[in-house]
């Protein structure tokens, strides 16, 4: 029987071989197109196909552009606006993208056999490092040097905020790490639990084949099957709320910046 091998799902693997670009300054670059790739740009056309689809502006909505309608609505009303309030409008597409792209690519990574992007690091560190730098030239751009006060606590004491200050912007800085690993976190260990379970699924039945009390196997082959059952669900509902989670934390960091002048 072939060993279980959990971490083999997460693996890189080249679909299209492409010769490395040599960029001045960073070397050859690999521009290859990966399972990983492959899964972004499907998502991003789909995702693009199924707004056009929806974006019909009936006055009385199909099934199609209710959902549409749905998932906007929550970006907007239930992320932007109240979160960052009427100056939030602008970042209203970024979170809503940023929403979008997350929960397609959770909820297709649960489809058996396909690549879940989102169980990278890479990709995970790269959106939360795009977050970052924007809320960062957000926040010079509104409030110029006054960006630092975002690092002073307003009502403290002057000779706390030595201590303080470093504190805050030590926080600021981990943000970045703390949005990509939560996601990343979330997505390699639900996904590694629900093959391990799988694995049993298979694993006890071809035990159990072998008759007298190994027949017991069949009910632990059972008993994993609904195991793998309600782990999917709890996937399917984790999926959701970390692109939820992964867009309510950019919204507040953009609030900060944002809002800087109301809130210290």
């Amino acid at each position: 029987m072939a060993a279980i091998q959990p971490m083999e799902q997460f693996m890189i693997k080249k679909i299209v071989d492409v010769p490395p670009v040599l960029v001045p300054g960073l070397g050859p670059i690999d521009l290859s197109i990966t399972n990983s790739v492959a899964t972004m740009i499907f998502a991003a056309a789909m995702i693009s196909i199924f707004f056009l689809a929806a974006a019909r502006g009936k006055v009385v909505p199909g099934r199609l552009q209710a959902f549409g309608e749905i998932l906007y609505d929550l970006a907007d009303k239930g992320l932007t606006g109240p979160m960052i309030g009427d100056r939030g409008r602008p970042f209203l597409p970024y979170v809503f993208a940023l929403f979008s792209l997350i929960a397609f690519l959770d909820i297709w990574g649960l489809i058996p056999g396909q690549f879940t992007v989102t169980s990278q690091l890479a990709v995970t560190v790269t959106l939360a490092v795009v977050t970052f730098a924007m809320v960062v030239i957000v926040g010079f751009l509104r409030n110029g040097l006054g960006f630092f006060k975002l690092f002073v606590p307003g009502g403290v004491h002057w000779a706390m905020l030595f201590l303080l200050v470093p504190i805050e912007f030590v926080s600021f800085l981990v943000r970045p790490v703390t949005l990509s690993m939560r996601l990343f976190g979330n997505m390699i260990g639900g996904h590694v639990v629900m093959y391990m379970f799988g694995s049993f699924v298979v694993a006890l039945a071809v035990f159990a084949m072998n008759g007298g009390l190994a027949y017991l196997g069949f009910v632990g082959s059972a008993l994993s099957l609904a195991m793998v059952v309600a782990l999917t669900a709890l996937e399917l509902i984790v999926a959701f709320l970390q692109a939820f989670v992964f867009a309510a934390l950019t919204c507040t960091y953009l609030s900060d910046v944002v809002n800087l002048d109301h809130g210290h």
